[in-house]
């Protein structure tokens, strides 16, 4: 899972050997120092990575999607089951109140409100495609 840096490493193992042999009244200093080569560490990984998924996006790869990444999955069906759960009780007021033509009504609404969605969602994906289809030529 997580990659180890050799020099790191090696860089605690001082750290705690010299805490042994100054004792506990060096601690923190000694604490701070190491924190401070450790976020030079990441920020150094940081720009690499960064650096590395810029030239993959000139080179007209595709942005590497966050960790999950079903997300555009996952809202779509996320807003599914809320107007679904949501459909349930509009559904019992709105036919108790105005009938059948007030049930009629209410699920028109729900399934209207999930086209729009679901359309936008499409709309956005196209435009990313689009842009990126753009940026390759």
């Amino acid at each position: 899972m997580a990659t180890h840096d050799p020099d790191l490493r090696k860089e605690l193992d001082a750290t705690l050997q010299t805490r042994k042999e100054l004792g506990p009244e060096y601690e923190s200093e000694l604490l701070e120092s190491f924190l401070e080569k450790l976020d030079r560490s990441v920020d150094q990984r940081v720009r690499r990575q960064l650096a590395e998924q810029q030239v993959q996006v000139a080179r007209g790869a595709r942005p590497p999607r966050p960790p999950g990444s079903g997300r555009d999955f996952w809202e779509r069906f996320g807003f599914a089951a809320l107007s679904l759960v949501l459909a349930v009780p509009l559904s019992a007021i709105a036919a108790a109140h105005a009938g059948e033509t007030g049930l009629l009504i209410c699920w028109a609404g729900i399934v209207g409100v999930n086209a729009v969605q679901s359309s936008s969602v499409h709309q956005l994906l196209r435009s990313r495609t689009d842009r990126r289809d753009d940026c390759a030529d």
